[in-house]
């Protein structure tokens, strides 16, 4: 009998399938997973997860919550299901979450705290940086709890990277500061870290750095790290273990996961450092880009591996650019305020990126270098 593990045992890094013949911009949701993921999926011991029986998702969990300097861990099928069930566990029905307007739980994940837990968004400007004033969040905070009328807050969520502020890293000192203050009203901090070893690379600290403020923090493997299917909530014993309730209630238990969990892994043992080199090709990108007329970074050089930019030119609108771009073979999207946002991850390599920089040079009749 020939099993998964057999076909994969020829399996190699020049003869693994390619994505094709254009250059993937879009997000880093299109890695791939390694022949390494795939060889550790296919090998891992195996039990029933919602027995709490696999061997490999509890070790996955428990590096989880070690990198982040957490007690405990729990594997999501999604970010979204992570960051919901965060807010179900540490928001009551008629409570109150405090998001950012742009943040991603509040644009992008279907109002699933509302409609799942009956609890109320409370949606507070993000500035440029993807911060929230700290004055409004008090404000927010400092509510009579006493009214019957007010729906109280529990929960503050961040998103770190900010991904509709141009990807931009929360600074650890407003992480300190913000926690600081909400915990003087008895309020929790979520932190949608989907991208949070990005963040962590792109201020120079460990993951554990950037969480260390947060009660709870989700991450994402199937980003930048490249693993097919994942995210992990990490926090205290009693809150995940609240959480691992809500994974169950929402149809999210999932049995032999350590298929899953294995390639979890190594993203986590192996994937993390070479996010560097998708910070380098996204400044590359971002260099050519705004060397060509009409095209302008917004709101300026990444930090991150997401670049955004506006263009200027009578001879396309937003959609139609992305569309002719596409027809030459490089797909970028469209996020937010009629700007561009190009992803790298490890599917783009130095040529991608200056083959993307030369057809938008070539679409809008400019020459464009990249140094």
């Amino acid at each position: 009998m020939t099993t998964f593990a057999d076909d994969l045992a020829t399996l190699r890094p020049d003869t693994a399938p390619a994505q094709g013949t254009y250059v993937e911009l879009r997000s880093d949701t299109f890695t791939l997973p390694t022949p390494t993921m795939l060889e550790a999926a296919a090998r891992a011991p195996l039990g029933d997860d919602v027995y709490g029986e696999d061997p490999t998702v509890d070790r996955l969990e428990q590096l989880s919550a070690e990198l982040l300097g957490k007690q405990a861990g729990c594997l999501m099928p999604s970010g979204t299901m992570a960051n919901l069930t965060a807010l179900l566990a540490h928001c009551p029905r008629g409570g109150k979450a405090i998001v950012g307007h742009e943040s991603d739980v509040y644009v992008y994940e279907a109002g699933g705290a509302s409609l799942c837990g009956g609890i109320v968004y409370d949606p507070l400007p993000n500035l440029p940086d993807g911060t929230i004033d700290p004055a409004a969040i008090a404000e927010a905070c400092a509510v009579d709890r006493s009214d019957p009328q007010i729906a109280p807050p529990a929960v503050l969520s961040l998103e770190t990277p900010q991904n509709r502020c141009g990807g931009l890293p929360l600074q650890l000192d407003y992480l300190s500061e913000v926690s600081r203050l909400i915990r003087s009203h008895g309020v929790a901090l979520h932190l949608d870290g989907a991208r949070l070893f990005n963040a962590a690379v792109a201020l120079g600290v460990s993951a554990a750095e950037v969480a260390k403020h947060a009660d709870t923090v989700q991450i994402c493997l199937s980003k930048g790290l490249c693993a097919p299917i994942g995210s992990v909530l990490v926090g205290d014993r009693v809150t995940i273990a609240a959480a691992r309730r809500m994974r169950k209630m929402l149809g999210g238990g999932m049995r032999q996961a350590g298929m899953i969990a294995a390639c979890g892994i190594v993203a986590l043992t192996e994937m993390t450092e070479r996010l560097a080199d998708d910070h380098a090709r996204a400044a590359r990108l971002a260099r050519g880009l705004s060397r060509i007329p009409g095209v302008r970074l917004d709101p300026g050089p990444p930090l991150t591996n997401m670049v955004f930019f506006k263009v200027r030119d009578d001879r396309y609108t937003t959609r139609t650019l992305i569309e002719a771009a596409r027809r030459r073979g490089i797909r970028v999207e469209e996020l937010g305020h009629d700007r561009i946002r190009a992803v790298t991850h490890a599917g783009v390599d130095d040529d991608a990126v200056d083959r993307a920089v030369s057809v938008f040079g070539d679409l809008l009749g400019h020459d464009a270098l990249v140094r």
